[in-house]
């Protein structure tokens, strides 16, 4: 298959942060390291797109009641776009998707990135891009998992050690054709407690995503600390 120079992004951002244990949702944090420019999180996740030559537009899913969003002055030259976000993950990505009907062709580039994900590095979205221009379906970032696992009880008592070979821990983006993805997750939002990510949903439908491996500093912002380590890593980027 021949490549197609066109990508769209879509970033689920209605979530809420539970485990940030803070008053507003974590997108909306405020990073202070100098290359981040003092933008909140998801400022800067945007920022990692909102210039790239080759991104025709940026999809942002944010909740219904979102009383931030607003307040942020983003500077993009790729065309910006807002959908309303869903109950889960998966429908908001779903809604972001259905959005882009009409205006992403069926063999076009989603990338589907987490706005907690600010750290993400340009080479690995380059990486992403080349990898996959000839992949009929798409694939992800990841990187292989490098520590002992172990499996417990419910009372978290050991019980064995996991074989590691071959396993992965999935990043984002995650860059599949439109029509694969679009047509993948509606079939499988019935079940959206399988769908941990927009790889599980491509899994459901019977694909093989390929596994790009990434850099180890593309964090998730999830737990208080993370937001410390996030401005280590974005000042020396």
């Amino acid at each position: 298959m021949s490549n197609i120079d066109n990508f769209w992004v879509v970033i689920p951002a209605a979530g809420v942060g539970k485990r940030m244990e803070v008053d507003h949702p974590k997108q909306y944090l405020r990073l202070e390291g100098s290359n981040s420019l003092n933008a909140t999180v998801i400022e800067q996740t945007i920022s990692r797109f909102s210039h790239h030559s080759k991104i025709k537009g940026i999809v942002v899913v944010i909740s219904k009641d979102d009383e931030y969003w607003p307040t942020l002055e983003i500077n993009h030259t790729v065309p910006l776009y807002l959908a309303e976000g869903g109950k889960e993950r998966c429908h908001s990505v779903l809604n972001g998707l259905t959005f882009l009907k009409g205006k992403a062709q069926e063999n076009d580039w989603i990338l589907v990135h987490d706005a907690a994900r600010p750290c993400l590095h340009l080479d690995d979205i380059e990486k992403l891009m080349g990898r996959l221009s000839d992949h009929s379906i798409g694939g992800l970032l990841g990187l292989p998992v490098a520590d002992t696992l172990k499996f417990c009880s419910d009372d978290r008592q050991v019980k064995r050690t996991v074989d590691r070979s071959g396993l992965w821990r999935a990043l984002t983006p995650q860059m599949f054709r439109y029509q694969k993805l679009l047509d993948a997750l509606n079939e499988a939002i019935i079940y959206p407690e399988k769908i941990t990510d927009e790889a599980s949903a491509i899994e459901m439908a019977g694909y093989e995503p390929l596994m790009v491996e990434g850099r180890w500093d593309n964090i998730k912002i999830t737990h208080p600390q993370d937001l410390s380590q996030a401005n280590l890593i974005l000042e020396s980027h």
